[in-house]
């Protein structure tokens, strides 16, 4: 049964307890963007209390106490406050104590940046900001509440997505907490980096959470591949712009101002990942790096464990980008976009790589969608009955150039 925000507050003030509104919800709130889904704290109460208050609410948290509450018609988790001490490695190498004696102020403590350290005391709405994040808020910068920063080391991940979400800059002192996060980032696992590797590539100019992770001295430890691009020079008269990882980050936030498509985004990422293994001797050329790239990419996702869909989506991207806007035979032609027709990627996923990467787009590759869905209508079924098994295939590929031939014509 949902309850309205004023009746859950006053249940429990009427309990002696105290409740806040904290982290992503205050900080979005004070950024003036659209907030995130409210979640609360809750201070001076014990468990058991809690839960004769609120008996149908079902804990999810493991390790501490979170509830899932209905509040104005949203379930909103309902944790409460906390500290916590470092006893081991990684996220989950902590000591963490829940009582009724610990304090909205130690749990805002162990918290990672200023913007997420900030609690609204409910019912009035009073602002507790012990360590100004609402002044980092309003100098664009994310900066780590403590040493103890470096207690989580993905912390140094989530700060650098910070920035790149935020398009804030970090400090020099959270920059050095990053790096210190570099030994235990080695350790942890995959889906925590996945994770904010996949948040990072919404970012309006994703190159920045790379950008921040190489001045943090992370990006070697994160994302090998991306930092063996770093020095790989290319032909100045084709990349002005610098060396395989300068390129890629051009690409990257170049899609990323024509598509939300994290899918496109993250093909455009790995596009060029076969250049950071060319040997030294045959710099500024890249020669079979669409080749190599798909082992480098096998290599990734054997530590990474990306989604089905990602992988396939930047493999085919690895493989077609070079030749994708070049193509001149009409059969050559017909296979490529049969062929993205199939793949992950939507057209429009696909041509915003390659024109990020080419500069700009072939007349099939514009009209592909559209030639394509004609392309497909053609069926076997229309096929001559004299023939059978690979000569209906055959047939039908050689009627879709045909057909093709007359759209590219029009």
């Amino acid at each position: 049964m949902f309850v309205t925000e004023t009746e859950f507050v006053a249940k429990l003030r009427g309990a002696g307890a105290r409740v806040f509104l904290a982290g992503g919800f205050v900080r979005d709130e004070l950024r003036g963007v659209a907030a995130a889904d409210k979640d609360y704290v809750v201070s001076g109460i014990a468990e058991d209390e809690f839960r004769a208050l609120f008996p149908d609410a079902p804990r999810v948290g493991r390790s501490f106490p979170v509830y899932l509450v209905p509040i104005d018609g949203s379930s909103c988790e309902v944790a409460f406050a906390r500290r916590e001490r470092k006893t081991g490695a990684g996220y989950r190498g902590f000591d963490v104590a829940f009582s009724p004696e610990v304090t909205i102020e130690e749990d805002l403590y162990r918290r990672d940046t200023t913007m997420n350290s900030m609690a609204l005391e409910l019912p009035d709405g009073k602002l507790l900001d012990l360590y100004g994040g609402r002044e980092d808020i309003a100098e664009h910068r994310v900066r780590a509440v403590s040493k103890h920063f470096t207690e989580d080391p993905v912390r140094a991940l989530r700060a650098a997505r910070q920035a790149a979400l935020f398009e804030f800059s970090i400090t020099d002192e959270t920059l050095a907490y990053m790096h210190d996060c570099r030994e235990e980032l080695l350790a942890e696992p995959s889906e925590r980096l996945f994770g904010e590797l996949s948040r990072a590539l919404t970012a309006r100019r994703p190159s920045q959470f790379f950008r921040w992770l190489h001045a943090a001295g992370l990006l070697d430890a994160t994302f090998p591949e991306l930092f063996a691009l770093i020095g790989k020079t290319q032909p100045v008269a084709f990349h002005p712009e610098g060396d395989a990882f300068e390129h890629t980050m051009l690409v990257v936030d170049k899609i990323a101002a024509e598509i939300d498509d994290v899918l496109a985004r993250f093909a455009g990422l790995a596009h060029d990942i076969g250049k950071g293994v060319t040997p030294a001797d045959m710099l500024p050329h890249h020669y079979g790096h669409e080749i190599k790239g798909g082992d480098v990419l096998a290599s990734w996702d054997a530590r990474m464990h990306f989604p089905k869909a990602w992988r396939q989506a930047a493999a085919f991207v690895i493989r077609e980008h070079m030749r994708a806007a070049r193509l001149t035979k009409l059969g050559k032609i017909t296979q490529l976009l049969l062929a993205i027709r199939k793949s992950p990627l939507s057209f429009a996923g696909f041509n915003a790589v390659i024109r990020a990467d080419h500069g700009s787009l072939p007349l099939y590759l514009e009209h592909g969608e559209a030639w394509t869905a004609e392309l497909v209508k053609i069926s076997g079924r229309d096929a001559p009955e004299t023939l059978e098994g690979r000569a209906i295939a055959d047939w039908i590929f050689a009627q879709q150039a045909a057909r093709l031939r007359v759209l590219m014509k029009a």
